[in-house]
């Protein structure tokens, strides 16, 4: 593999994990769970060709500029979802309680 495939892996990956950034920032999670799959391929595809790659280092710079663009994208989504999943349990538990409730109050 040459150093442009390598960089271009990650160019790549990054745009993907930017678009999962959009998708959570804007409550697309059907959409986020779609780009998590493309991105969960594009990282196997990288993982055997990345071990063979030489950089110089121009291009070590860019593919670090890139692994801390992805990685930051990576926290921004980790912290939307969690928020989410948060509001999520939230909803459920209340409506568990408000059953629980009208079951009571039905007896």
């Amino acid at each position: 593999m040459n150093y442009h495939e390598a960089v271009g892996n990650y160019e790549t990956l990054s745009v993907l994990t930017g678009q999962m950034r959009i998708a959570a920032q804007e409550g697309e999670w059907d959409h986020l769970v779609e780009l998590e799959q493309k991105c969960s391929r594009q990282v196997a595809a990288m993982r055997p060709m990345d071990e063979r790659s030489t950089l110089d280092e121009t291009n070590r710079q860019r593919k670090i500029q890139l692994i801390k663009q992805i990685l930051a994208d990576d926290a921004d989504i980790r912290n939307r979802t969690q928020t989410w999943m948060a509001q999520l349990q939230s909803i459920i538990q209340s409506n568990r309680k408000e059953q629980r409730l009208h079951q009571a109050y039905e007896s």
